[in-house]
């Protein structure tokens, strides 16, 4: 029966010459897209069984690229996954119809800035209601006056507080595992989707209104990227639409939380926009502004809900001398450390969980209430490391009146429990984040040195008296550990440095948070890269999985140092899941998992020898339209790949060091020998999975790999078989996507 009908053409084009209008070329591709709807309306409802609601809109409505002078290509658009076939509402269809995207997108993320206002307000009125209710307003007196208390007294209070929050957030924690279940169709799917959020969204303010140690800014985030994406997916969007999106949620939540516009917009182009800018497809202006909109917009929510009150009262301070930088820069070094202490104790923490659950089959919903205990235990020697909002920090900080501040000692005991008290609060199961936490620490840590300081080098009795130096009051090295342990820790060096200057109003602090703050973050970094290091040494000689096809193959290093390329922002994750807010494999197509390189991979290309012309190799690039060539020997194995931006680099070289060489006689081998990485290039062999080859594209910021036999000599690279790059991955993808469609409905 099917086969009495007219079949539609599946692709066609045509070429507008550089004189034919605008106008007329889209006209004519309008005809085109009449005869390609009237054919697959009359083809649609004699199939058999009806077709995804994304494949009819797909067949319906192809993608149509319209440019002056070039070609006119339709072509299949993307289209979603099985779990995206849910048709769009009314609504969304009508709002893209009758907008620019670019607008849409916008307006929508000034909608993301509105609810993760409204969504943090009401988040943190959560939390205060929990407090007020669990604690009886011990919390408005202070953890001075609970210090002071005898402990027969409080310490019932003070432990099954946060056991119970522990016991609550167990039970949450075990209804969010039980809807991480598969569901049948995607409307179950993205309900459950949407409770897993509300839940945690909950479980974060039973942890932070019983006192546990945690911090609101971490969930606050992540309400603001959860309704992020749930815009998307109501408008279906992906990639950069939906990575932008996602910034704007995430610039609107820490915007709320700290009531602090600017440093909102900072942390969304480090933690989301900067990682993830080879998945982003819109102009990084229009990203940026849709930030700032979404991010001012929560600001203004929030100030409404909660008041216009800076997240903790900043201090009287003082700055001496420039003098004393280099005493900033010494504080940087110890906020370094701590950070690294912090990190590296949550992560101990998190193993000796798992492993404690491995070896005593203990369920895990026991862990929270375990955390618990130990937070209350710690709180009856040190009850500054309960969350009682940002009121402890004021008393490190003695911003409060009538309030006395605590000696150096105990301020370096308080940066110890409360690391133990926060990395097993995460490790148990609680949930909160790791921003509060930071500020904590290094609040402590910078009182702590400056008053160190201040004993040791000016106050009656100096141990070392030094004329040129003037050191300033503690507050001042308060303020600035606070930044500093929260970019080593969290690693976001400008987000730090902006909010502090945002509640401090005061330029003078700037000069000493950049040097602090530089010196924390690059000390946390370089660790990690020195233990990511260590890690790929470690496992180089490992099999994965069982899987046998990469024993001796020289690429195998290639595909781990690719993967552990990644263990740094995955342990970072693990200490603050809102940093990872936009997981770019998600974004994956499933494909990329399953296929393998030989089906990606293009057979044409161009190879050329090290004694070739480079006029003669970029010759051969402008006619195939290719931006690299292949370079191989006489063998035809792979040596290394040239691009048109290593040629420009060789010119501007050349041009600068005033050497004059006939352009004919200028070799590929002299623009490879300028320097020793240049042409150097990264490969895969043929049965090495897409995901694995766009890993090793992500991590090294290349967009084309040779793919060369697995049967190496010993003394070379591979047998060039073919080159791969992102268009023909993402062409591949979609060739097969298509197939299965057309083989179901067809």
């Amino acid at each position: 029966m099917l086969d009495l009908i007219p079949r539609p053409p599946m692709f066609f084009s045509s070429t507008c010459s550089a004189t034919s209008s605008s106008s007329h070329c889209c006209g004519s591709v309008a005809i085109h897209h009449r005869l390609w709807r009237s054919s697959f309306s009359v083809l649609l409802p004699r199939l058999s069984a009806p077709p995804p609601p994304s494949l009819r809109r797909l067949l319906l409505k192809p993608h149509v690229n319209c440019r002056p002078g070039g070609r006119i290509i339709a072509c299949f658009s993307e289209s979603g996954s099985g779990a995206q076939d849910e048709q769009r509402s009314g609504v969304a269809t009508a709002m893209e119809e009758s907008m620019p995207t670019k607008d849409l997108i916008t307006i929508a993320a000034c909608a993301v800035g509105l609810l993760t206002g409204v969504g943090v307000v009401l988040f943190n009125d959560a939390v205060h209601y929990l407090r007020d209710l669990f604690w009886d307003g011990i919390p408005s007196r202070g953890a001075s006056w609970l210090r002071e208390e005898p402990i027969e007294e409080v310490w019932q209070k003070v432990i099954l507080v946060p056991v119970c929050g522990g016991v609550m957030v167990a039970i949450l924690n075990k209804l969010r595992t039980s809807l991480e279940a598969p569901s049948e169709g995607s409307l179950a799917s993205n309900v459950k989707g949407a409770l897993r959020s509300f839940l945690k969204t909950i479980a974060a303010a039973v942890t932070l209104g019983t006192g546990n140690s945690l911090g609101p800014e971490g969930p606050s985030v992540e309400i603001g990227s959860s309704i992020a994406k749930g815009v998307s997916h109501v408008f279906e969007w992906s990639g950069g639409k939906r990575l932008s999106l996602v910034a704007a949620g995430s610039a609107a939540g820490i915007s709320s939380g700290f009531n602090a516009a600017v440093a909102g917009c900072f942390f969304a182009v480090e933690s989301v926009l900067w990682p993830n800018s080879t998945d982003s497809f819109l102009p990084l202006a229009n990203s940026t502004s849709m930030v700032i909109l979404s991010s001012v917009i929560a600001s203004v929510i929030s100030e409404v809900g909660l008041g216009s009150d800076p997240a903790f009262i900043v201090p009287d301070y003082d700055f001496r001398s420039p003098s004393e930088l280099p005493l900033y820069l010494l504080l940087g070094i110890l906020c370094g450390l701590v950070s690294l202490t912090l990190s590296g104790c949550t992560t101990f923490a998190l193993e000796l969980v798992e492993n404690v659950h491995k070896a005593t089959r203990i369920p895990k919903t026991v862990y929270p209430a375990f955390g618990g205990l130990v937070v209350g235990v710690i709180a009856l020697a040190y009850p500054e490391v309960l969350y009682w909002g940002f009121e402890n920090v004021d008393i490190l900080l003695e911003s409060r009146p009538f309030v006395n501040g605590l000696p150096a000692d105990i301020l370096f005991q308080l940066v110890g429990v409360k690391i133990v008290a926060t990395s097993l609060s995460r490790a148990s199961g609680l949930v909160g984040g790791y921003y509060a936490p930071s500020l904590f620490i290094g609040a402590a840590t910078g009182m702590a040195y400056g008053k160190f300081l201040n004993s040791t080098l000016s106050g009656l009795n100096p141990l070392f008296h030094l004329s040129i130096l003037e050191v300033a009051s503690p507050q001042a090295y308060g303020l600035v550990g606070m930044a500093a342990t929260l970019a080593g820790v969290c690693q976001v060096p400008l987000t730090s440095v902006l909010l502090l200057f945002e509640l401090t109003h005061d330029y003078r602090i700037v000069l000493p948070l950049l040097g602090a703050v530089g010196i924390s973050s690059w000390i946390v970094s370089s660790q990690n890269k020195k233990k990511d290091a260590a890690n790929k040494l470690n496992t180089s000689g490992v099999k994965e999985d069982g899987d046998k096809r990469y024993k001796d193959s020289i690429y195998q290093s290639q595909e781990l140092e690719a993967l552990a390329e990644t263990s740094q922002a995955t342990d970072l994750c693990k200490i603050e899941s809102s940093l990872c807010v936009y997981d770019s494999v998600d974004e994956i197509n499933p494909l990329v998992e399953k296929l393998t390189v030989l089906q990606a991979m293009k057979t044409r290309y161009i190879t050329v020898l090290m004694s070739s012309s480079v006029v003669e190799a970029v010759t051969l690039m402008l006619v195939e339209k290719q931006p690299c060539v292949v370079i191989i020997d006489d063998d035809e194995f792979l040596v290394g790949l040239l691009s048109l931006e290593d040629i420009q680099n060789f010119s501007k070289a050349a041009k600068e060091r005033g050497t004059q060489t006939e352009v004919d006689k200028i070799l590929v081998s002299h623009v490879c020998h300028l320097d020793g990485k240049k042409c150097q290039s990264w490969a895969v062999t043929p049965d090495t999975t897409l995901n694995i080859a766009e890993r090793i594209m992500n991590s090294h910021g290349i967009n084309q790999l040779p793919v060369v036999s697995e049967h190496v000599d010993s003394q070379k690279r591979g047998r060039l078989v073919g080159l791969l790059d992102r268009e023909s991955i993402s062409i591949a993808c979609r060739a097969v996507v298509t197939k299965e469609y057309l083989g179901l409905y067809l």
